[in-house]
């Protein structure tokens, strides 16, 4: 038996390590985020204003350390019931590794929902004692439970009003601030792209498809170092089908321009090897990650970026290479229904890591079958929710694939099937095979756009 009963389940260190990691590492807020931590979770009123004021700092993408939390508690109006900054500076040095934070966010977590287990055993207590009729003491238990264990789905409905307060922040940084916001900007450096899609954004699905031997890993691979060496962004490349070295072998002919096939025959002179050279000095410090296992399930895969937006302080944009070799938990023996559950979840990986993902995926057949071979959505392979869950849906068509004849050789159509913010169209690109390089040569590339 517990030894005080008067007192609801509670945690108070936890609740303290909590904060504190956030304090050390703002990051691990996706950890608590995947555990729908709020700050109503937290037993100690004081704990309780402060995470307050940490959700609405993260919410707007802002710095959490002791000095913008103090400044966010002072607009809230609770710096003098949290007992001043003096308390926060000590939490702040409470704990100094983040290796177990998301045991405490579950402690947490868990005291709270037995707490609101305590509050509807009392009401149903308190109904009983009040002689109340018997069917309706037994319909108010069944609403009081299933309230409690939808407890988290309604706490997602929002008013309007409720959502303004701090959207109405976020528009005034922007005007005020639009520096900060850029930075949040991943670009595909390709104009054409880039003036219908505007940016790859943070939490969207971009798929981006093609018939095999259309170029489709050269060109997320061109994005990827554009995005890294320009842009100086982080990036991960998840290769389900090429290994690791081939993935590099392919970024070092495009950033020295070293012919692809020299690479791949072992056919390297010296004035190879230099330019080779200046490109490895160039990668060198690229935030360019890559995983090449085969086999990958999204849970592991969610695991694998969680812990690397951690470790690496940040993750701009992920790419998948690709869709159709992903494996699903639930629905192995229907194709469809998994890639159904693949790309459900890779939606909402997107929105739980704040990151664009890119996931590439193979095209049907069928496409092969029609006069105009130029790709549409219907063309996608098992596509089950694929165009439904896709942000945005790319396509590559080269018509010299089909017509080795055409006076269009080389010549590649980028096209934008689905854009939620935008245009869709189709921008037309060269690709240059030796290097593996895709390039827009003229300004005026862009056709068929329609908003």
């Amino acid at each position: 038996m517990p030894e005080n009963i008067n007192l609801p389940p509670h945690n108070i260190e936890a609740e303290k390590g909590v904060i504190s990691w956030v304090l050390l590492d703002n990051e691990t807020m996706w950890i608590y985020e995947g555990d729908k931590l709020d700050h109503k979770d937290f037993y100690q009123k004081e704990h309780d204003y402060i995470y307050e004021a940490i959700q609405q700092l993260w919410w707007l993408r802002k710095t959490i350390d002791v000095v913008t939390l103090s400044d966010q508690l002072d607009k809230n109006g609770h710096l003098d019931n949290i007992w001043g900054t003096d308390y926060l500076y000590e939490l702040s040095t409470f704990i100094f590794t983040t290796q177990p934070c998301a045991e405490y966010s579950k402690i947490v977590k868990e005291k709270s929902l037995l707490r609101q287990v305590l509050k509807v055993c009392h009401w149903i207590s308190w109904d009983v004692y009040e002689q109340k009729d018997t069917i309706e003491i037994f319909d108010s238990i069944e609403k009081r439970i299933f309230d409690l264990t939808q407890n988290q789905t309604w706490e997602t409905i929002l008013q309007i009003s409720e959502i303004l307060k701090w959207r109405i922040e976020t528009y005034m940084e922007i005007v005020d601030h639009p520096e900060e916001f850029n930075k949040w900007k991943v670009n595909s450096w390709y104009p054409g792209i880039d003036d219908m899609l505007t940016w790859f954004k943070p939490g969207e699905l971009i798929i981006l498809a093609a018939r095999p031997a259309m170029g489709k890993t050269s060109f997320a691979l061109n994005m990827l170092t554009d995005i890294t060496l320009k842009q100086k962004k982080s990036a991960v490349m998840i290769s389900l089908e090429m290994s690791s070295e081939s993935i590099v072998d392919r970024i070092m002919s495009e950033v020295s321009w070293v012919p692809m096939h020299k690479i791949n025959k072992w056919d390297l002179n010296n004035e190879d090897f230099a330019k080779m050279g200046d490109a490895m000095e160039t990668l060198w410090d690229a935030k360019i990650y890559i995983d090449d296992k085969w086999a990958l399930s999204v849970p592991e895969l969610k695991s694998k970026l969680r812990k690397l937006k951690i470790e690496k302080w940040g993750l701009d944009i992920v790419i998948i290479d690709y869709l159709q070799l992903m494996h699903g938990t639930v629905f192995a023996w229907n194709r469809v229904q998994e890639i159904t559950e693949i790309s459900r979840w890779l939606k909402e990986l997107a929105r739980e890591l704040w990151v664009p993902i890119i996931a590439l995926s193979q095209l049907s057949r069928k496409v092969e079958d029609r006069v105009d071979k130029k790709p549409q959505l219907a063309d996608l392979r098992e596509s089950g929710s694929i165009e439904q869950d896709a942000d945005a849906v790319i396509m590559l068509h080269r018509e010299d694939y089909y017509d080795p004849d055409t006076d269009r050789k080389w010549a590649t159509d980028v096209c934008i099937r689905k854009n939620r913010n935008w245009a869709v169209g189709e921008v037309e690109l060269h690709f240059q095979p030796e290097i593996m390089r895709f390039t827009q040569q003229k300004a005026d590339a862009v056709h068929d756009a329609t908003y």
